[in-house]
């Protein structure tokens, strides 16, 4: 069983400028002490062909960590622009938070971000290259991707990660290119909408 559980995370500051720090409130519960850390890292994804234009904005370690509920904010500078591709600058991608204990991960959140200028003409006449300072973030906060995976919890070694179901069911995806890769069409963004409705701790 798992000794951490994600209770909820509210996407701050959304929408905002691309420019503009990533800022997530993550709320978490431990059923019991924990005597290391755990390490959460927040990943932006640079393009859904290739993983080698992945960035790692920022990594916490929070720990040692007593039982019960508790909750931090979870903020990055966002990306550097010169290795996103220019052609995955605008339109949809992803950022993941991820958790590991022992150098384990047990669980992994994606969100869906649509990039975008706010300037009509912009919007029409892409310019080249990107102009980065008139772009707009927005996450879709409401429907983020949980992926769980199964880890040793007592051994110091790490063992190789199990997947488990996500929240909807579904088995996840086997690489990280599967599973960030966005859909066609971008689903319709909620903006009242910035955290989870249906992440409780059980």
């Amino acid at each position: 069983m798992a000794k951490v559980q994600l209770c909820n995370i509210t996407v701050m500051d959304n929408p905002s400028q691309f420019l503009n720090p990533f800022q997530f409130e993550i709320t978490f519960e431990c059923i019991e002490e924990l005597k290391e850390d755990l390490e959460w890292k927040m990943i932006y994804v640079g393009s859904a062909e290739s993983e080698e234009h992945d960035q790692v904005l920022d990594s916490v370690f929070v720990g040692p960590i007593p039982e019960g509920k508790h909750m931090f904010v979870f903020q990055a500078d966002p990306p550097n622009v010169s290795r996103i591709p220019e052609n995955d600058a605008i339109g949809v991608t992803v950022v993941l938070l991820t958790c590991s204990y022992k150098s384990q991960e047990f669980i992994r959140v994606g969100y869906f971000i649509n990039n975008e200028y706010d300037d009509p003409e912009l919007k029409e006449n892409l310019p080249s290259p990107p102009q980065f300072d008139k772009v707009i973030r927005n996450i879709l906060a409401s429907e983020p991707r949980v992926t769980r995976f199964k880890i040793n919890w007592e051994e110091t070694n790490a063992q190789e990660n199990v997947p488990n179901l996500d929240q909807n069911g579904a088995g996840p995806s086997t690489s990280v290119e599967n599973e960030t890769n966005p859909p066609a069409e971008l689903p319709a963004f909620n903006e009242n909408s910035n955290s989870w409705a249906t992440m409780e701790c059980t």
